[in-house]
Parts: C-alpha cells; sequence; structure tokens
C-alpha cells in the first residue's frame, strides 16, 4: 500500500507544480551533496538538485537516484547491467530524514543562476518527472544521479560552464578505493570485476560521477555568458547537516589479505602431507577448479553479456579462467588412475607467466589475484613432485 501510495504521488506531483509553474519568479538552484554512509549501497554519496519556490513555498530535491525491486526480474536487470533509475521529485523534509538518520552530512552549494536559468531548469525538472521521461539507464561510472544532475545544470545556463584543471587526477579505480577503504571485501569485488579500462587517468569532467568530485568541481566552475561575461557557478556553500561517527560494521572476521593468506598456507600444507603420505588428494583439485572455474565463467558473463562500465578486458580471466571446468573432470580421473594429465603442465605455464609479468600488465589488480595464483601453483607443483618420486611417464 505505501508504495502504491508512492507511486501515485510520482505520477501526480509534476502535473501539480505544473499548474503552479506561472509563479516562477523566484526560484533558488542549489547542488546536494551527501557523504557516503556505510551501507554498499551508499558508500560513495549521493547528489541531488534542491528547487525551492519561495513565491508558493515549494521546497523540493529532484533525485535521479531511485529504483524499485519490483521492477520485473529486477536481479537478473541488475546482474547484466540493465537497471532503470529514476527522477522523482521529494519534499526536502522527506528526502533529509534518511541522511540524518545514518549520519551523513548535507552540503548545499546554491547555484549562481540568473531567474531566466533557474526557471528554465525548474522546468526541465518536471519535464524529467513525466511518467513518460522518469526512467533512465542507470550506469555506475557515466551516467548516474551525479552526473544526471550536473548535465541538467549546464541545460540550463546561458553560455556554458569552465570546470577547474587543478584538481589532481585519478583512475576509476583509485577513486573507487577512496570510497571503499574500510571495506576490503567490497573493494577487493570491485577489482575483481573491474578490468583495464578502469586503469586509465580520468579527465575532470569523467571524474565527476562521483559527488564529492562534483562538488569540489562545481565549487571553483566559472559560467562563461555569450557576452563574454563571467561568474562563479555556486554563490554560497551551506554545511545543511553535520556529519555524524558513523560504526563500521565489519564485513567478515577476516580480511581479503588474511582469507587469501590462509588459503595459500592450507595449500602448501596439503602438499606436504601428500608428499608425505605419497598420496593425491584430488578433492582438494576439484574443489580449485570449481572455485576457479565458476568465477571465470562470472567474469566471461560480465565481459560479453553485461552492459556494466568497465568489465570487459579483464586480465584476470588467466588465474580466474572458466576452461577449468573443462580440466576438471580429466584431473580427477587422471589423479584416480595415477597417471599425468596435460593440464598440469599447461596451468603451469599459464600462473607462472601471470605472477611473471603481472607488474607490467595494463591492469590494477587487487590484493587476492597474486596470492591466489600462487595457491593454484601449487597443484601442478604438488603433481610433479608426486610423478618425479614414482617415475610415472
Amino acid at each position: 500500500m505505501k508504495l502504491r501510495r508512492f507511486l501515485i504521488f510520482v505520477a501526480l506531483f509534476p502535473l501539480v507544480l505544473l499548474c503552479r509553474a506561472h509563479q516562477l519568479d523566484s526560484i533558488q538552484a542549489s547542488l546536494i551533496t551527501c557523504s557516503p554512509g556505510q551501507e554498499v549501497y551508499a558508500l560513495y554519496g549521493h547528489t541531488a538538485l534542491r528547487l525551492q519556490n519561495f513565491t508558493t513555498g515549494d521546497d523540493l530535491v529532484f533525485n535521479y537516484g531511485v529504483f524499485s525491486f519490483r521492477q520485473p526480474h529486477f536481479v537478473w536487470r541488475f546482474v547484466r547491467g540493465q537497471c532503470d533509475y529514476m527522477v522523482v521529485p521529494v519534499p526536502w523534509h522527506y528526502f533529509t530524514r534518511e541522511y540524518e538518520e545514518r549520519g551523513s552530512s548535507i552540503v548545499q552549494q546554491v547555484l549562481n543562476l540568473t531567474p531566466q536559468e533557474s526557471n528554465r531548469l525548474y522546468m526541465k525538472m518536471l519535464e524529467d518527472c513525466k511518467l513518460e521521461n522518469r526512467q533512465y539507464r542507470y550506469n555506475f561510472l557515466y551516467n548516474n544521479c551525479t552526473t544526471k544532475v550536473r548535465d541538467a545544470i549546464e541545460d540550463c545556463v546561458e553560455g556554458h560552464l569552465v570546470y577547474p584543471d587543478s584538481i589532481p587526477l585519478y583512475t576509476y579505480r583509485e577513486m573507487l578505493h577512496q570510497y571503499t577503504k574500510n571495506h576490503p571485501w567490497a573493494q577487493e569485488g570491485n577489482d575483481i570485476l573491474l578490468g583495464a579500462a578502469v586503469d586509465t587517468l580520468l579527465s575532470a569532467r569523467a571524474a565527476m560521477f562521483a559527488p564529492e568530485y562534483m562538488l569540489r568541481y562545481a565549487d571553483n566552475a566559472f559560467i562563461y555568458a555569450a557576452n563574454n561575461d563571467k561568474r562563479p557557478l555556486v554563490l554560497r556553500n551551506e554545511i545543511l547537516l553535520q556529519e555524524k561517527p558513523q560504526k563500521v560494521e565489519p564485513e567478515f572476521p577476516l580480511t581479503p589479505v588474511q582469507a587469501m593468506s590462509l588459503l595459500l598456507v592450507f595449500s602448501v600444507l596439503v602438499v606436504l602431507l601428500e608428499r608425505w603420505l605419497n598420496w593425491q588428494f584430488w578433492l582438494w583439485d576439484a574443489f580449485l577448479l570449481l572455485a576457479q572455474g565458476t568465477s571465470g565463467m562470472l567474469l566471461l558473463f560480465m565481459s560479453f553479456f553485461s552492459e556494466h562500465p568497465a568489465v570487459d578486458g579483464n586480465w584476470q580471466i588467466w588465474v580466474l579462467n572458466p576452461v577449468a571446468l573443462i580440466a576438471l573432470p580429466m584431473v580427477v580421473k587422471a589423479a584416480f588412475q595415477r597417471r599425468k594429465t596435460l593440464w598440469h603442465v599447461v596451468f603451469f605455464v599459464i600462473l607462472t607467466t601471470f605472477v611473471v609479468f603481472s607488474p607490467w600488465m595494463p591492469q590494477e589488480f587487487g590484493k587476492l589475484v597474486v596470492p591466489l595464483a600462487l595457491t593454484l601453483l601449487t597443484r601442478p607443483i604438488s603433481y610433479y613432485l608426486y610423478y618425479r618420486r614414482n617415475n610415472k611417464k
């Protein structure tokens, strides 16, 4: 019932505003930036556009970050990068409630727009909120709640916006790391799924996908009008809600490095035990190959069938290789029959090549990848030692 009421509100509210659109003589437009939260979906903060009509008393936030789990096949569409977000007008006091509860700050940058520009922005927002216009194809890096607000402001100014070039530039991966430094598992998940495309240096415009970077660029941006007049984009900054300490809940008892170190140590112990017993533990082979191949299939799927940005061209496919699923029955069968298999030789060459040349590959790897490659390398090494001892051809 609450969802139905919300959807009715979203559908009808722009019509109510359009009926009052003739009273647009005192619009104040502000860029709203909310600091990150501790939930995975909130790690990067949020951007919205606040429009206050002092004549009618309307105080609205136009939020491009709204989506519904009730969309058909939501999870499947999310995996494939086909999520449709929408822009909705939300009363200011409703918008701030969530951020106040989680302890995030809210910074308001009042925009230095002319009355004509403010009115044009207001009318654009009402047009975007219409039922037939409100949805858009969300893209985390290229078309998100922050870039949509930036583009709307740029469309409505008389002239063009020039942003500063004095802010240090980073790669997408480096910027994402700034927000996930206290969430190592989320960081490793990003690093595994994102390919080499996120390791190139960004332009200033591309860096504005992150709300806090958009705030910094807007602070030093200027509007150059057609008559060569120049004025700052931001009239003044106001901290409307102070940030409060947020409790960081551990995602898992072990960090990724600790977990992978334990796996590597365990794999070495398995090799030593196999050496002592003169036996091969094929169940451990099966587990590693299954995990490796399944992860490789995920990377392959994301590369060819997902619209998520920068998930193709992933050099980690050398380690997380889907071919391992094909090799699994061959390795298990060879272990039962106490004979060699070509897979161990091929696998050893692939992994060794990756470990040796990974520092020069055009992709920055997470903390898990090289230790994982070393863990997987213990298996062909163990088989080599076994067959060397038993002189099996």
